[in-house]
């Protein structure tokens, strides 16, 4: 009678997509010999440690976290990084991209320009340092068209860099993940999820996130039909006026380039509302740096960038 009953329970959506991210992680950490996991407190890494608490609990994780810090995070989001691998007990390495600007590893045209582009120097830093073979990370296909491209298991060469027609099959989830000395693989767990999945899925399991992910009044200019916050990396130019308005961010990066949306939904419920009726990709919408051809998501990718 309860093997009838339990034949009977179907999966929801959730669950299949938690089924399938929690296989792929065991399967790092069964194949691989030193990987991390790419946390930087904003909502996917959430998400992924919540799949790594189900996947390896009681036990610790398999991987340390890893964060390659900017130096114009958003400071709320930082000390929510910082307080959740506290909580959780796990080891954070953070690698931070102002030693690299010191060791002349990354050369800026100023202090104000956004760094977003230069983070894979310092990452591909911090695998040669500790011969990381995979990085976990929480991009999804839907954020922008070159992560359509991924694969969940993807390839980099041995100088980190991405060719997206050079991509291993993935058939009937089995995932290849032998590389030579210097190589490595980038995992992307949550290849499948929509930026909507992942709201339902912080909902469902009550999940923290950052504060800046709701509502609430910010000091903001209009350029180029995008908000930019006001901050010491980002000022009024020419005619430009700083007001005050309801926003808030779907994705979180350096200050310098990521832009908030005009928004009133100040909970999880009411985020789920807002993104069920979008039509523009949240990195599309809110990433600067994105929206330019020289800096565009793909040639970063072939670059290093995760």
């Amino acid at each position: 009678m309860l093997t009838k009953q339990y034949s009977m329970q179907k999966m929801s959506h959730l669950d299949t997509l938690e089924s399938e991210a929690i296989h792929i992680l065991r399967e790092v950490a069964a194949e691989c010999i030193n990987p991390a996991l790419l946390f930087s407190g904003g909502k996917d890494s959430i998400i992924l440690l919540r799949l790594a608490e189900k996947a390896f609990r009681p036990g610790r994780f398999p991987f340390p976290l890893l964060h390659i810090d900017t130096g114009h995070n958003f400071p709320e989001v930082i000390e929510f990084r910082d307080r959740r691998a506290k909580q959780l007990n796990e080891h954070l390495i953070v690698r931070s991209m102002e030693d690299s600007i010191l060791k002349g590893r990354v050369v800026l045209r100023s202090e104000y320009q956004s760094r977003n582009a230069f983070q894979s120097i310092t990452l591909l830093d911090a695998i040669a340092e500790f011969r990381f073979d995979a990085c976990i990370g929480g991009a999804r296909r839907d954020e922008e068209k070159a992560r359509a491209k991924e694969r969940i298991f993807s390839f980099r060469d041995e100088f980190g860099q991405w060719d997206p027609k050079n991509q291993r099959p993935e058939l009937w989830n089995i995932y290849n993940t032998r590389v030579h000395s210097g190589e490595n693989i980038r995992v992307f767990p949550i290849s499948n999820w929509t930026e909507l999945d992942v709201w339902e899925y912080i909902s469902r399991e009550q999940l923290e996130v950052p504060h800046i992910y709701f509502a609430h009044k910010r000091a903001v200019i209009r350029r180029d039909n995008t908000l930019l916050p006001v901050s010491y990396l980002v000022q009024p130019k020419g005619d430009e006026k700083s007001e005050n308005v309801m926003v808030r961010f779907r994705t979180v990066g350096d200050m310098s380039c990521t832009c908030p949306v005009e928004s009133i939904a100040k909970n999880v419920g009411e985020i789920i509302a807002e993104t069920a009726i979008t039509r523009i990709t949240e990195r599309g919408a809110t990433r600067m740096d994105d929206q330019t051809s020289d800096a565009s998501m793909e040639l970063r990718k072939k670059e290093g960038y995760f």
